[in-house]
């Protein structure tokens, strides 16, 4: 079995760090899982039938508790807590239960939130089923809730005891399940310092979904990720460069009311708007945005702006955590791995890079 290990240090938590583990199998996660506790609390989300009957088998589970959350990025609304932690409570939960987060962002986001308060916090372990949520939110640590106002506006810094990655879960995915991890692998490669990363991508875009090309993938984004976590794990100060592209996201995503973009597809916007940006106000070669680009559209990245005006979008950026009183901050890139973060940016330049971005796709 093909098998990949990464570990995060995290500074000031309990464990001091974390191993994820990037495979094609769930062989090796029941042992695992029954180390930690004899009392294992699923939740999962409904939808996800076939691939929590791939999980109990491969890990030989049976008759454990489990909670099914209703679909969509609406469903970590912070209303949603209430009947969860009464459910965990007449269920019996206790201090040495774990919580384990079977599927997208959304699931280990929300799970993470209610493990890290329920009891004044248990442990929980994150078990991506999508390649979006393997490179992205299941390492680091943030995990939070959405409120009318904004999304993520209510959280907590709150590491997994392990994150278990089978890719071979991301075979079935849509195109558009795809786009939407591959976003944010971009991201990544932009911000990697060596440019290895990716030329890696860029060498290997005809077979990218097999499973030998797949875990190294997945393994070089979630190192990368686990890298700046290590530094940074209470986004003080450097973990911000995560953000590129997420600005412009987050107000793709709020404008809509969650219900139009997943979150890597707002994200793929966002990040032409970024590099458009980075041409702009930072010194970002041509040569490098086009390069970026052209990968992007080799993936089949959604690009578009789907019609929003720039002047709206910049009232719905006014909630962003990265922001500093009035002024809205931007993560945009010099060159290839180096992001800058904390660039203020006006409605002006904004509407330039959007107005672009809308000529060249629309």
């Amino acid at each position: 079995m093909n098998e990949l290990l990464l570990k995060v240090d995290v500074q000031g938590s309990a464990s001091g760090s974390y191993p994820i583990h990037i495979t094609n199998s769930y062989a090796n996660l029941g042992a695992k899982l029954r180390e930690m506790s004899p009392k294992l609390i699923f939740i999962s989300q409904k939808g996800l039938e076939n691939v929590l009957d791939s999980f109990f088998k491969e890990t030989g589970i049976a008759g454990g508790l489990l909670y099914l959350l209703e679909q969509g990025e609406r469903n970590k609304h912070i209303s949603r807590l209430a009947d969860i932690y009464n459910w965990l409570i007449e269920n019996r939960i206790d201090r040495k239960s774990v919580l384990v987060a079977i599927g997208g962002g959304v699931v280990g986001d929300f799970v993470g939130f209610v493990a890290a308060t329920i009891l004044r916090g248990v442990r929980f372990v994150q078990v991506p089923t999508t390649l979006l949520s393997a490179v992205d939110s299941s390492v680091g640590g943030k995990v939070a809730v959405n409120v009318d106002h904004g999304k993520n506006m209510v959280g907590a810094f709150y590491h997994p005891e392990l994150v278990y990655c089978n890719v071979s879960m991301f075979q079935t995915l849509p195109d558009s399940e795809w786009a939407c991890g591959f976003s944010e692998i971009v991201k990544h490669c932009c911000m990697e310092k060596t440019g290895k990363d990716l030329e890696f991508l860029e060498s290997n875009i005809d077979q990218i979904r097999s499973p030998e090309i797949l875990i190294q993938i997945v393994r070089d984004s979630a190192a990368f990720k686990a890298s700046i976590v290590s530094e940074d794990p209470k986004e003080l100060g450097l973990r911000s460069i995560l953000n590129l592209g997420h600005t412009t996201a987050h107000a793709l995503e709020s404008i809509t009311e969650y219900k139009q973009f997943s979150h890597g597809q707002a994200v793929s916007r966002g990040l032409v708007t970024a590099l458009l940006l980075s041409l702009a106000k930072c010194g970002l070669s041509r040569e490098f945005v086009e390069r970026v680009l052209k990968l992007m559209a080799g993936l089949g990245l959604p690009m578009d702006t789907c019609g929003f005006e720039a002047t709206d979008l910049f009232e719905h950026m006014k909630f962003d955590k990265k922001n500093t009183g009035d002024t809205i901050r931007f993560v945009l890139l010099e060159g290839q791995g180096k992001p800058v973060y904390g660039v203020p940016m006006s409605r002006d330049e904004f509407q330039t890079a959007w107005t672009q971005q809308k000529r060249r796709y629309g």
